[in-house]
This record gives structure tokens, sequence and C-alpha cells, in this order.
């Protein structure tokens, strides 16, 4: 995968769990931070605030995995 795929997808789902990239593209979630890191340098792209959970009362989701990220570039 290359910047340009996760950025068409980001732009695609507007806001996106690191969960989701990391199921869609079938890569780990650290590689997934350091390319959205190119992003969010470039101003296209912002973490949202952590919430404390997914949203849902299982408790199962991994913490790390519950980022959300938000493309912000309008064209």
């Amino acid at each position: 995968m290359i910047l340009s795929d996760l950025r068409d997808y980001l732009k695609q789902q507007r806001k996106v769990a690191l969960k989701d990239l990391v199921n869609h593209f079938n890569m780990d979630a650290d590689a997934l931070r350091g390319m959205l890191g190119k992003w969010i340098s470039k101003g296209k792209v912002r973490k949202m605030p952590m919430t404390t959970s997914c949203g849902t009362t299982c408790c199962q989701c991994d913490p790390t995995l519950t980022e959300l990220y938000e493309w912000v570039e309008s064209e």
C-alpha cells in the first residue's frame, strides 16, 4: 500500500478507526500510524480525541486500535 491508497480511503470514509484501517489494508497498526503521521504533518488528517471505549459495553476492543482519524482537507 502507498500513501495515496490511504488518502483515497480516508477521503471516502471521512472518519475511520485505526482498527478498520488495519483490517482494510491488512497492515500492522504501527505501520499505519507512520503513514497517517505523514498526512497529519501535511495538515490533511487529524487524529480525533481518544474516548475511553469504542462505544459498546463489551470492553473487548483493544484500546490502542480505537483511535479515530479524520480527513480534513477539502478540495
